[in-house]
């Protein structure tokens, strides 16, 4: 099938499994995990910036579209494909990535991806959770929905990478 057919494939059942599963579940009645921004998360990394913001942008209308959100998801998931780059620089080792280098956890290591995804995952959740209240006031309490969101999202996204991670020869 190919390197592409397979990414599109997986990229499919994650939209799939977050419109059907994951916006259906509230778990404790305020936490809701959000998959679907893994597939930012696994874009290669000399990904152009340019094409990154259209995967975002495209992501995030398609989820707007079913979950008839209004523009919440497809600001959110534009941000964080914009912040994508910064982060990437921001957290780079010494000596720089390497030219077929892939932002997933068997090649660069837990605590990288833990950086890499944690932050750009915080990033689309803070937005989209004060997008969605669109108001300042009862901050800890929205902050406190997020960061649940954000850590029940974390989980799924690391035992996504666990699942479809290549062994290693």
């Amino acid at each position: 099938m190919g390197k592409f057919g397979s990414i599109f494939l997986l990229s499919l059942f994650i939209v799939v499994f977050q419109l059907l599963v994951l916006n259906n579940v509230y778990l404790w009645g305020f936490i809701n995990p959000y998959i679907y921004i893994f597939i930012i998360l696994m874009l290669p990394m000399d990904f152009r910036p340019w094409a990154g913001l259209l995967a975002g942008f495209a992501l995030g209308l398609l989820i707007d579209i079913f979950t008839d959100t209004i523009g919440l998801h497809t600001a959110a998931t534009l941000t964080m494909a914009f912040s994508r780059p910064m982060v990437l620089r921001l957290i780079s080792p010494r000596e720089g990535y390497e030219s077929d280098a892939r932002p997933d956890l068997g090649e660069m290591g837990f605590s990288w991806y833990l950086r890499y995804a944690g932050l750009l995952v915080f990033i689309h959740h803070f937005l989209l959770f004060y997008l969605e209240v669109f108001r300042f006031s009862g901050f800890f309490g929205t902050f406190s929905r997020m960061l649940f969101s954000w850590l029940a999202s974390m989980v799924l996204i690391f035992l996504i990478q666990f699942l479809i991670q290549k062994p290693q020869k």
